[in-house]
């Protein structure tokens, strides 16, 4: 093919002979970690993903424009999309149909050099034999050539050859499968989870339509986005004051022809940054190398311009985290040979594309602000007001840093830490108020549980730049305790505690308290919710007693069934206003005890949702918060995020 040739469109045939084998099946059961990373709940959901990315390559082939992901009653998943079908002519040198073929070896498929696709995400050809191998069945049907086709599979091993079912008058792709309970700790689809990454490739592909169902409770949601990253960028801004109306978008093609280059950006009134890039529509989470290209573009770009414009002074500098504070952006990338790098095989490494971004970059953002001479002096002036702030944290670290060298007590006086020395083994609870302190310092188990009393609410940080936080004695408590630092300074490897604990009354103040929590460590430790450190403690609402019998109850709900059950004669009952109405005895066996206890992780299902729920939740705007807080004072699974 031509380099001037859209690199998108391919107009080869896609049949039997783009299939190409390399290898069988039988170490993904032994191994499901090398191939999905895990088997929890991220892993069993990647199966969609491996599913999905095939469908979305027919839809860069220009062949595909809607999907539709079903979550069946039975608790299996269907994944159907009008592509031209998995080839269905017998190959020539395995003598099995090419759906066989694809379903039951690695690495069988049309992204090897065989013509099939320029293009492709996933895993490169192993994903629907790796979905295959780790389900307990799996049916896959085929409309093609005027015919549709069927085939079942029992946990990877095929039932019957291919075979002819009935007449088609369209074309496409159908997999169904139940992921195997051998393999998996839990087989449970999650709609949010789903939703979350389909959505991001709706948007990553303007124009195709994916269908999300659920049967289990006759859910069903369209994700169709016509504009595309700008308007991912939108919606990511949502809820905030933007600077300049519509987001910048900048659409490339890399030299040679050897890769496309989608960017939209746009700067709000927060001081956090949110960058999502992606190759070939992977979530590329550590980042990489058209990441690196925006970035470095983007800050040659805005000190040029200050210093022609005469904004700045000659031997002024704004460094990178200085103008891309309040900045969202999206960085789309579509190449040929991706290389995947980092830890997690999640950062791009193709070294061109950093300069391909870069020039992209340069030609798009220079023009808008020649164009735009009062937004780019509104962007300058505030990236120099970052700057000042950033060297006030950075000196409000430091002396953090040289107070704590020089003292022997550097660790908070009001914590009471605990006894262990391995951050895996300790856990700590961040208690609203003092006299809950004292009774969890009491009641606690000093071995392995660490203390540590809130005055009262802390900073609201979704609209304080780092300095401002750093000056919280609350919150610096907090920094010191955990031990680990904050913002881009944070190092998970020093963290002193793996469960920090949020514990606080069961009302409305303590519903605050803890989203104000959230907030804090969503945007300067997200780490901690990313990696599942920070949970939530359960306390009882009521302490029921009948003679000696005494029952503890954590909802209305459970009041009111376990009233049913005894009755209410002679029965006392007492609803707790706070921690602090318990004992230390009670509180241990009721909250803090790992034998009784209930604990609620955070989870971060969806990172474009929780940035709006925090934006919104402790924005300017205060009458959501008080509604949400006063929905939900109880409901403390509802703040997962």
């Amino acid at each position: 093919m031509e380099e001037k040739e859209s690199i998108s469109k391919v107009e080869q045939d896609y049949g039997s002979d783009q299939i190409q084998v390399l290898e069988g099946l039988e170490p993904v059961r032994k191994r499901p970690g090398m191939y999905i990373g895990s088997t929890d709940t991220r892993g069993l959901h990647h199966l969609i993903t491996e599913i999905v990315d095939n469908s979305i390559d027919e839809a860069l082939a220009g062949y595909c424009d809607t999907i539709t992901v079903e979550i069946n009653k039975d608790g299996s998943c269907a994944v159907t999309d009008n592509g031209r079908g998995i080839p269905t002519g017998i190959h020539k040198t395995e003598h099995k149909s090419a759906v066989e073929l694809v379903l039951t070896k690695l690495h069988a498929g049309g992204k090897f050099g065989g013509g099939g696709y320029k293009i492709s995400g996933g895993l490169h050809g192993v994903g629907l034999s790796v979905v295959n191998a780790l389900s307990e069945w799996l049916d896959v049907e085929v409309w093609q050539n005027g015919e549709h086709f069927k085939q079942t599979y029992n946990r990877g091993i095929p039932q019957r050859p291919l075979a002819v079912v009935g007449k088609a008058d369209h074309t496409g792709t159908k997999v169904t499968f139940m992921p195997d309970d051998e393999i998996f700790e839990t087989t449970h689809f999650d709609y949010d989870l789903i939703k979350g990454r389909l959505r991001e490739v709706a948007f990553l592909n303007k124009g195709i339509k994916i269908y999300l169902q659920d049967h289990r409770n006759d859910k069903e949601e369209l994700l169709h986005y016509e504009g595309g990253i700008v308007e991912f960028v939108e919606q990511l801004n949502q809820n905030k004051t933007v600077l300049f109306p519509k987001p910048i978008y900048i659409d490339a093609v890399a030299p040679k022809g050897e890769g496309e280059i989608e960017i939209a950006f746009q700067y709000n009134d927060t001081y956090n940054e949110i960058i999502h890039g992606y190759a070939n529509n992977i979530n590329t989470e550590e980042g990489g190398t058209h990441v690196d290209g925006f970035k470095k573009a983007l800050t040659k770009i805005i000190n040029d311009y200050g210093h022609s414009a005469k904004v700045m002074k000659d031997n002024e500098k704004l460094s990178g985290e200085d103008v891309r504070e309040g900045l969202t952006a999206v960085i789309s990338v579509k190449l040929q040979e991706p290389q995947f790098e980092g830890q997690t095989k999640t950062k791009l490494g193709n070294s061109f594309m950093s300069a391909a971004v870069a020039k992209a970059v340069t030609e798009g953002f220079g023009t808008y602000l020649e164009e735009n001479p009062n937004v780019a002096k509104e962007l300058i002036m505030r990236s120099i007001t970052a700057q000042r702030a950033r060297e006030a944290a950075r000196l409000a670290r430091e002396n953090a840093r040289r107070k704590t060298a020089m003292d022997s007590m550097a660790l908070p006086g009001k914590l009471a830490d605990c006894q262990e020395a391995d951050p895996s083994k300790c856990e700590i609870y961040i208690v609203e108020g003092e006299s809950a302190g004292g009774t969890a310092k009491t009641g606690r188990d000093r071995r392995f549980q660490a203390i540590l009393p809130l005055r009262g609410k802390i900073l609201n940080v979704e609209k304080a730049r780092l300095n401002r936080v750093l000056e919280s004695q609350e919150i610096k408590n907090m920094i010191t305790a955990f031990g680990a630092g904050v913002g881009s300074e944070f190092d998970e490897s020093k963290l002193r505690y793996h469960k920090i604990v949020c514990m606080t009354d069961a009302d409305v103040d303590g519903a605050h308290i803890r989203i104000l929590l959230l907030t804090f460590f969503f945007r300067y430790m997200r780490p901690l919710i990313e990696k599942g450190y920070v949970y939530s403690a359960l306390p009882p609402l009521y302490k029921i007693t009948k003679g000696k019998q005494t029952w503890y109850c954590y909802s209305e709900e459970e009041k009111d069934k376990l009233t049913a059950e005894i009755g209410t004669k002679g029965v006392e009952f007492q609803r707790y206003k706070g921690l602090g109405e318990m004992d230390a005895e009670q509180l241990w066996s009721t909250t803090m005890s790992p034998e009784n206890r209930t604990l609620v992780r955070i989870e971060m299902k969806d990172a474009i949702e929780a940035d709006a729920t925090f934006s919104l939740l402790m924005g300017e705007d205060a009458e959501p918060r008080r509604q949400f807080i006063t929905e939900n004072a109880n409901l403390v699974t509802d703040l997962d995020i």
